[in-house]
């Protein structure tokens, strides 16, 4: 789980773990195959027309920037344990709340940085409009947050419990 304020991101061991394997993999092994395919392209000639080369090229480009997200996010990281099951939303915490009081009407999502984002569960951003909005809130609040319109929406905050796995 993660969570970002004045720079320092909160995470769990296992994030942080995760996080660090994916580094070491990308300032690795990966960066020597994406050399090895640079240079077998290169050798295939004009470079102005290889395919093969430009797409190698562009994969290189995100790999380091990913490596540049990566080390600056680990460098602002603090390891710690899950948020403590008060009640309150904030980023490690499964949200659920209900639109306009509506209580048929819910969405529960994990407030948490993109890089813990699972499959298993919708995760916003604590900086989104939403997260910005329910953040320290608790569970029977309700919250404002502004719509991309400009437009303002508001929800109910039905329950904020600590994720896990």
């Amino acid at each position: 789980m993660t969570q970002t304020s004045d720079n320092v991101t909160w995470l769990t061991q296992e994030a942080y773990n995760k996080l660090k394997d994916e580094l070491e993999y990308l300032s690795g092994p990966a960066r020597t195959e994406i050399a090895t395919k640079i240079a077998a392209a290169r050798e295939e000639g004009d470079l102005r027309e290889n395919g093969g080369y430009h797409a190698a090229k562009e994969e290189q480009g995100k790999q380091e920037l990913r490596v540049r997200q990566l080390t600056q996010l680990l460098q602002n990281a603090k390891v710690g344990e899950a948020p403590a099951d008060d009640g309150v939303v904030e980023p490690g915490m499964v949200v659920t709340i209900a639109f306009d009081g509506d209580e048929s009407d819910t969405v529960t999502f994990l407030l948490a940085s993109r890089e813990y984002a699972s499959d298993k569960i919708d995760t916003y951003s604590p900086q989104s409009p939403l997260g910005i909005g329910v953040n320290g809130k608790k569970a029977g609040d309700d919250a404002e947050y502004e719509l991309p319109n400009g437009k303002k929406a508001r929800v109910k905050i039905l329950s904020a419990k600590p994720y896990s796995e």
